[in-house]
């Protein structure tokens, strides 16, 4: 069996900062990932940050992904890539795949920073080939250098949907459309602006009805809906395309946290069931926390800060820093999140977490 201090599930940019935190403080730490390379969706990003320059302004994803990496192997971090993470059982074991080798390491604090996956979007044709999520198409073009189609159409005007849809006419797609259900964009107007001058058009209220195809898609009928989100009988177009991509959100990657006996509240800003937490980040379990995209759908910025005060508070109840030290670095994370959220797009993410540490709160009331 393993042994550590502090393990963390998830080599993104939340596990990565919760690592190199609670590594300089002077815990043993060991990170795990599935993926074969570590980074997590930093390495697809090809565009640069938005923010301060304390939140790598005008520094392309991929390339802070690198840096974080560095800093862990500088600072002596064990990670451990192609790693598959099965089990959480009694006894704070982790019960991993490594190969054809099944392994358990045992630690006194964890970190779950498993990160999310796509939501899915049901309608007749949908699993068809050509029909994917954008993130699946981003890491397509991005990691792997294979173009998911020439004619796409992208389903969502978030962020995602319009960063991916871009990076797809620059990889060199047509993108036919981008449409989305609600009756405005839902995502930055600096990258809404991008597409739009290279001819995007973008549709808001309007939906998929189907994809047509037979081994492939061929083509996607779509229609703008009404205030009650039902097709508007006569306003159906049907779309040559051979790509459907589908940004429709994303849910928290939370399965350990459910096998821990965390406790969960539901947030629809925060992207469905996420584990409850206070201002450390720790969980209704004493001694395991949450970071990044788990404890709520926000941006890889928010998710280091996240993974600093996570990394911090496990080093913190280990002995490692003193309470005012842990204290000062911890309240310098708060602020950075506070900096982050601030502004229209992230007040409503910010009013959700403050209802889940509440939550957190009242809960442990309860059992006290």
């Amino acid at each position: 069996m393993m042994e550590t201090e502090v393990a963390v599930v998830g080599a993104g940019p939340a596990g990565l900062v919760a690592a190199i935190e609670a590594r300089r403080a002077g815990c043993k730490v060991t990170v795990v990932d599935e993926n074969h390379k570590p980074g997590g969706q930093l390495f697809k990003q090809l565009h640069k940050f938005f923010g301060s320059r304390a939140h790598h302004a005008g520094v392309r994803g991929f390339a802070i992904g690198e840096q974080l990496l560095a800093e862990c192997q500088a600072c002596g971090v064990q990670v451990h890539l192609d790693t598959v993470c099965w089990g959480l059982f009694e006894g704070n074991r982790l019960a991993l795949r490594r190969g054809d080798r099944s392994e358990l390491l045992h630690f006194q604090r964890l970190v779950l920073a498993t990160g999310a996956s796509e939501n899915a979007l049901s309608f007749p044709g949908w699993t068809l080939p050509g029909v994917m999520g954008a993130g699946a198409a981003q890491t397509l073009m991005n990691l792997h250098r294979v173009l998911p189609g020439q004619r796409v159409l992208m389903v969502g005007a978030g962020n995602v949907g319009l960063i991916v849809a871009y990076q797809l006419l620059q990889a060199g797609a047509e993108v036919v459309a981008i449409i989305e259900g609600l009756p405005r964009i839902g995502g930055y107007g600096v990258h809404a602006s991008k597409v739009r001058r290279a001819g995007v058009p973008i549709l808001t209220s309007h939906t998929i009805l189907r994809a047509h195809g037979t081994e492939y898609v061929t083509s996607a009928v779509i229609a703008r809906v009404n205030t009650r989100w039902q097709p508007v009988p006569g306003s159906e177009q049907t779309l040559a395309v051979d790509t459907s991509c589908l940004a429709v959100g994303l849910s928290p990657m939370a399965e350990l946290a459910w096998l821990a006996g965390c406790e969960f509240a539901y947030s629809g800003p925060l992207g469905g069931h996420v584990p409850m937490h206070n201002e450390d980040m720790q969980t209704t379990v004493p001694g395991i926390y949450v970071a990044g995209d788990i404890a709520g759908i926000e941006e890889a910025s928010t998710a280091m800060e996240q993974g600093r005060l996570a990394g911090l508070a496990a080093a913190e109840s280990l002995g490692y820093l003193s309470t005012e030290e842990a204290r000062s670095r911890k309240e310098a994370a708060r602020r950075a999140l506070a900096e982050l959220r601030a502004g229209p797009f992230g007040e409503a993410r910010q009013e959700a977490r403050e209802r889940i540490v509440a939550a957190y709160h009242e809960r442990m009331q309860r059992r006290d």
